[in-house]
């Protein structure tokens, strides 16, 4: 059997980690395996020996991405792509398959303008007609795929993203600088991420914490569809330059560090599909405060404080608590072992291969 990958995205963020992560098992299950994308990104692969390459650089929603994507797809039996951006014109694919982490773009959360709303709804719509197996990453977005879309249910299978919980927990000795004690934020700066609320709970907090704890942000913060300007602004009419360092997007092998060193991870997304930062800062050991929105309760279990996202005055206080009660913050650490035990690799591979075989097995019946 014959299976084609869109991984494109394999250096993105959150779905990279997921890429990274499910590729090397699944694809030893294939006869034969194709990869698009980037060449140089897929050669640092180990797995990337075992598969055919084919480059394939058009950006993620472009009309010449998907006006190619017949040419570089060749025959296969499955065509899988982990992300919404599936075909639209006809590919040489018996079955299909995608990957829809959340629908964000048709909620109104993100402030995109009508035509970006409408091209996303479109390409929403075109990946649960056109698939005939849709991954998600929770049953969340499950019930917000149905909801937006009108998928069909029978479709949709839940998958969990996982964590390494060795390469957080051990991780390595690195030449990073990085400030003695910190609040760690590690994510994308888009609005729906909701780090506005962060920036007003810091803020708010006594002078002898900010000049105790920086507030270090971790993550892309430019070239999106939606951008969060009104956190640099923020910053600025506030005069938080020296508490607030944005580090950028960092080196998958360093996250561990990051995580290890804070003295607190604070999520306070409004929205997520899974919410995979919350699992990797508790392998790390680093007590978590995260919003109680969406997917993440369930991502967090027992392990994590929770906060209403739309309330800087709760978040202030619950990471003032935090960082003035290490006793308190060891004891939440001590249930994520239970936590993470729920969340593996091994158990969403296993997931997938059993979707991918669903739907191999509908063409050998066919024949």
């Amino acid at each position: 059997m014959k299976l084609v990958i869109d991984a494109r995205l394999i250096n993105a963020s959150g779905i990279g980690t997921y890429i990274k992560n499910v590729i090397p098992d699944i694809i030893s299950e294939f006869k034969t395996v194709t990869v698009l994308g980037n060449k140089n990104e897929i050669a640092v692969f180990d797995w990337s020996k075992e598969v055919q390459i084919i480059e394939f650089n058009s950006e993620m929603y472009s009309l010449k991405g998907q006006f190619l994507y017949p040419f570089k797809i060749p025959k296969c039996d499955v065509f899988w792509c982990p992300h919404f951006n599936f075909p639209i014109f006809p590919i040489r694919a018996k079955k299909k398959a995608v990957t829809i982490h959340d629908v964000n773009h048709l909620t109104g959360i993100s402030p995109m303008s009508f035509l970006k709303r409408k091209y996303a709804f479109l390409l929403y719509k075109n990946a649960v007609q056109k698939a005939d197996l849709i991954f998600t990453v929770s049953e969340f977005s499950k019930n917000e795929i149905i909801k937006h879309t009108d998928a069909s249910l029978e479709k949709i299978k839940v998958v969990y993203c996982g964590v390494d919980v060795p390469f957080f927990e051990k991780g390595k000795e690195s030449a990073i600088q990085l400030p003695e004690n910190y609040i760690l934020y590690i994510g994308n700066v888009k609005p729906h991420k909701n780090l506005i609320v962060l920036l007003k709970a810091y803020h708010s907090l006594s002078t002898i914490l900010k000049e105790k704890y920086k507030l270090l942000i971790v993550g892309k913060k430019e070239g999106f569809i939606t951008e969060d300007n009104q956190v640099e602004n923020y910053i600025k009419a506030n005069h938080l330059e020296k508490n607030i360092i944005f580090s950028g997007q960092v080196r998958d092998q360093d996250l561990p560090v990051y995580y290890q060193k804070a003295s607190l991870f604070v999520f306070p997304s409004l929205y997520e599909g899974f919410g995979l930062p919350i699992l990797e800062a508790l392998a790390a050991k680093t007590p978590v405060i995260s919003s109680n929105a969406a997917s993440l309760p369930k991502v967090g279990g027992n392990a994590v404080v929770y906060f209403n996202p739309k309330n800087e005055e709760e978040l202030a206080q619950k990471i003032s608590f935090a960082l003035e009660n290490p006793g308190f913050n060891a004891q939440i650490v001590d249930n994520s072992k239970t936590q993470l035990e729920k969340f593996t690799w091994n158990k969403s591979v296993k997931r997938h291969l059993e979707g991918f075989n669903t739907i191999l097995n509908s063409i050998n019946n066919n024949k």
